[in-house]
């Protein structure tokens, strides 16, 4: 009972002294925080920017639609029996019948009056608008939905599907990229921060090394030290990131663009990205804690 108390009391001890040296060290705790702080409101930036960019996409998407012409040899009954087959396409999520006179009616009320002369239904063909389940595949929907029997032509903007899907890959890969190049950055500068704030300690560590003292017990309070400024900057870089994140929204949504863009709600990532924050935080802190001190260990 008196050993576990023992060790109980020198973890207490240990511990102690990782918050003591942060208060000591106060300069370099705040200039190891901000720059946690900094490396996280980037990497959350570019994040938030590309869920953003995919959500706009994936809206895009859905409105991105195909038209299927009816043959016009069939009756508006025989146009109608069409609708199964096309939903049992894989890639068609729903589809919309549109008579001839439907089409007419869209048709004039996009043009004047003058326009309309000579003009009646029977010039216009039965249709379906249909949306895709992934516009990836649109060159293959469409390849089979001309291959349906009283389908005619098949109108698809694969220009626009391709550019899409062109920009949503192009999004992932740099957002990707980015964010792990700036966890690299940020462990090195984390590393080099916590080095100058060790240098002065290096005389300090060496004599612990030299009585006796354990690697491990060396390490304890750096690891403490780490872990809360991990935990400091992470939390403070979180509730700076929501703030951001809020005015530019209500910034953006008072503009024309807004009217045509809808942001994701931060509240619907504000968990997960919590959890990121901070887990990163500590992460880093104390990797670049232990990092920065290997060196003076070896005596």
């Amino acid at each position: 009972m008196g050993y576990t108390a023992m060790r109980l009391s020198r973890g207490g001890y240990l511990i102690r002294e990782g918050f003591r040296s942060i208060k000591t060290h106060s300069f370099m705790s705040f200039a190891t925080v901000t720059i946690i702080m900094a490396c996280l409101i980037i990497m959350g930036s570019i994040s938030l920017l590309s869920l953003n960019i995919d959500a706009l996409i994936d809206d895009l998407e859905n409105q991105n639609e195909m038209v299927a012409y009816v043959d016009e040899k069939l009756s508006e009954e025989q146009a109608r029996e069409l609708e199964q087959k096309l939903l049992s396409l894989d890639n068609v999520q729903d589809v919309e019948f549109v008579t001839r006179k439907e089409a007419m009616d869209n048709y004039f009320s996009k043009f004047d009056d003058y326009v309309k002369e000579g003009i009646d239904e029977e010039v216009f063909r039965h249709r379906y608008v249909i949306h895709l389940v992934d516009i990836a595949f649109m060159a293959d929907t469409k390849a089979q939905l001309e291959n349906i029997e009283g389908v005619g032509d098949v109108l698809a903007h694969q220009d626009y599907a391709d550019a899409f899907v062109t920009i949503r890959n192009i999004v992932s890969i740099v957002s990707l990229v980015l964010t792990v190049i700036l966890v690299f950055v940020s462990i090195f500068i984390m590393t080099n921060t916590i080095k100058l704030a060790t240098f002065g300690r290096r005389e300090e560590i060496g004599i612990m090394k030299m009585v006796g003292a354990t690697n491990a017990f060396i390490r304890l309070p750096f690891i403490v030290e780490g872990m809360v400024l991990g935990i400091l900057g992470g939390g403070l870089g979180y509730l700076v990131q929501w703030g951001l994140y809020s005015l530019l929204a209500g910034r953006l949504m008072g503009t024309l663009t807004g009217s045509f863009i809808t942001l994701v709600p931060f509240s619907t990532v504000a968990l997960p990205l919590l959890i990121i924050y901070l887990g990163l935080g500590v992460f880093v802190g104390v990797f670049g804690a232990l990092n920065a001190i290997r060196n003076y260990l070896k005596v």
